[in-house]
């Protein structure tokens, strides 16, 4: 298949890949973002290029986000939570924020959506499980 120069030149961001990109964001990007970025490559395999990443990020994965995903099958121990960059948002198609209080720098090339995923209080062993997050993530993903 063959382009048309000029239909390339007029493309906000480069031509990537063919395959749709999400961003998740959340402040921490240890807890919310990863999980629904989890869901999202689980449900959508390599249709989708999934990325996650938070304006503060924490030195791990939220230990409850692990064991809640864990809990479900999905495996999320070896992810770290990654700074959110301009060219994150700019290399991804939608960048969905978690309610956290975060924004997506402004992206000519990205569409953003904001969650509201507010979570009601949690019994200490399982925030995640128990708050509903997971549940949440799974069925916005």
């Amino acid at each position: 298949m063959s382009l048309a120069p000029d239909f390339v030149a007029r493309q906000e961001r480069p031509l990537m890949s063919q395959k749709p990109s999400v961003l998740f964001v959340c402040v921490h990007n240890a807890g919310r973002s990863q999980m629904a970025a989890a869901w999202l490559t689980h449900l959508a395999g390599d249709r989708v290029e999934v990325r996650s990443a938070g304006s503060a990020p924490a030195d791990q994965v939220n230990p409850a986000a692990v064991e809640a995903m864990r809990e479900v099958g999905i495996d999320i121990s070896a992810e770290t939570p990654k700074i959110l960059t301009v060219d994150a948002v700019k290399e991804s198609d939608v960048c969905i924020t978690m309610g956290c209080g975060d924004t997506c720098p402004s992206s000519p090339a990205s569409d953003t959506w904001t969650g509201s995923w507010r979570t009601r209080p949690a019994r200490a062993s399982r925030p995640y499980a128990r708050s509903g997050t997971r549940s949440r993530s799974s069925s916005r993903a």
